[in-house]
């Protein structure tokens, strides 16, 4: 009954449809044909289904609940479910410390830069300060952007290139655009959690692809291609969320080729390039924006008040987006944010705030991996760039556990599982070193793994 239930309230199957027929479900939940008839003789009791003599059991039209994202999926303990991780960084106060969270500390982003671009914006006609977003967004950001991907080799045109309103919504847009509810979409494992919530309100099947520290498995990509037959594969190539690995030109190589191969569309979440000390291998490059989508935000870099995110691809499809974004959103991303930040990205202090958070995170890095080595946690590899450490706990310690301790005193951390599809990543926590730096993390942890160890 719960099973059918949360078919229901997931939207996977709606009024008027038919239920899975008695003998099938009996198979499906590995239990006894009279279990399936006596649980849908009590749905139809109370009027969540009807019978239909001759043609089975179908779902009506009176009582469908609204939908609740955190309810479609699997039950998950609430210290490893990505909406309440979630919460937590967002609501926490600002005497929280969030070693877990997935943003930079406010004294570490260019706020000088952006103030005298908000200056400059406060200048400026009164239209891009009241009206909508043109629907492809800023031509200008656009170009800027461009130009930064013939720099890497991807000969791309302003046409192939629509901006939105934040990285999330350029993601949200594509699922609408490529899926149906009941595909099935490949993810990382472990991978970026608010992949997985956001895929749970698409209503898609998600099947998580083993990450190493050359990229996804290739072996177990291939097998899920010929097993389940996905439509979409979502990824970070660079400095990977949450292990920080980079995928290796062989990796990119054999994953490409099995995509072609078999009709699958790639996502490039690209959030994460200008951290990098050197470029490592994209997909989106060697593809050539044909069977990859590129996707990327600056709200990592930049400023997570100020939102907009980008999509790049082929022409035919960003026409396509093009409409859904009128759909959903009546236009491009804010004016006033493009603006700003192509003000930002065009001014010559980008480049040198961009190259002192680099020098800032590695030293950061250097000094959180010493701190928690002291703790027994170690890390599975020393990135080449970015802010996280995906770290091993000690003793096999379950970090939900550890995290659950440590939220008592405060801090706000990001335990393994909430990466994982499969639930494998237990003994793992993903660290922020530009989070990390207070002395009362490293005491709640020592705390918290005393008592999880007792």
């Amino acid at each position: 009954m719960d099973a059918i239930r949360a078919k229901i309230a997931s939207r996977a199957i709606g009024p008027g449809d038919r239920l899975p027929s008695v003998r099938g479900f009996a198979e499906t939940m590995s239990v006894s044909p009279s279990t399936v008839v006596e649980a849908y003789d009590r749905l139809a009791a109370e009027g969540v289904i009807s019978a239909r003599r001759g043609s089975g059991f179908y779902v009506t039209g009176s009582i469908i609940p609204p939908m609740s994202v955190s309810e479609i999926g699997p039950r998950r303990d609430r210290a490893v479910d990505p909406f309440w991780i979630s919460r937590q960084s967002l609501d926490a106060d600002t005497s929280s410390l969030k070693p877990g969270c997935g943003w930079l500390p406010t004294d570490w982003m260019p706020n000088a830069a952006l103030r005298k671009a908000l200056r400059s914006l406060a200048r400026s006609e009164d239209a891009l300060l009241t009206e909508y977003g043109s629907t492809r967004g800023s031509l200008t950001l656009r170009r800027l952007l461009l130009g930064r991907f013939a720099e890497e080799g991807i000969d791309a045109s302003a046409d192939q290139l629509l901006l939105t309103g934040s990285g999330t919504q350029a993601i949200d847009l594509i699922c609408r655009f490529l899926l149906h509810p009941g595909d099935t979409v490949l993810v990382d494992d472990p991978g970026y959690f608010n992949f997985q919530a956001l895929l749970r309100a698409h209503r898609v099947k998600l099947v998580g692809i083993p990450y190493t520290p050359a990229g996804p498995d290739t072996a177990a990509f291939e097998a899920a291609l010929i097993a389940h037959k996905p439509r979409l594969y979502i990824t970070n190539s660079a400095l990977h969320n949450p292990t920080g690995a980079s995928i290796s030109h062989q990796t990119a190589y054999r994953l490409l080729s099995a995509a072609g191969a078999h009709d699958l569309t790639v996502v490039e979440d690209d959030i994460f390039a200008d951290f990098e000390p050197s470029p490592s291998p994209r997909l989106a490059v060697l593809d050539g924006l044909d069977r990859v989508i590129r996707i990327g935000s600056f709200s990592k870099t930049l400023s997570a008040s100020v939102r907009c995110g980008y999509i790049a691809a082929r022409r035919d499809w960003i026409e396509g987006l093009i409409d859904l974004q009128v759909a959903t959103s009546f236009g491009g991303p804010s004016p006033v944010a493009t603006a700003l930040i192509a003000d930002v990205l065009a001014g010559g202090s980008y480049r040198k705030h961009m190259a002192d958070l680099r020098q800032r995170l590695s030293q950061a890095r250097d000094r959180t991996a010493a701190r928690l080595a002291k703790l027994g946690i170690t890390p599975w590899i020393m990135p080449r760039g970015g802010f996280y450490l995906w770290c091993r706990l000690p003793d096999g310690l379950d970090s939900a556990d550890v995290a659950k301790r440590c939220l008592e005193a405060s801090v706000v951390l990001a335990p393994g599982n909430v990466f994982s599809v499969s639930q494998s990543a237990a003994p793992f926590m993903r660290f922020n070193v530009a989070q990390s730096d207070d002395k009362r993390v490293e005491e709640a942890l020592d705390r918290a793994l005393n008592q999880t160890a007792e």
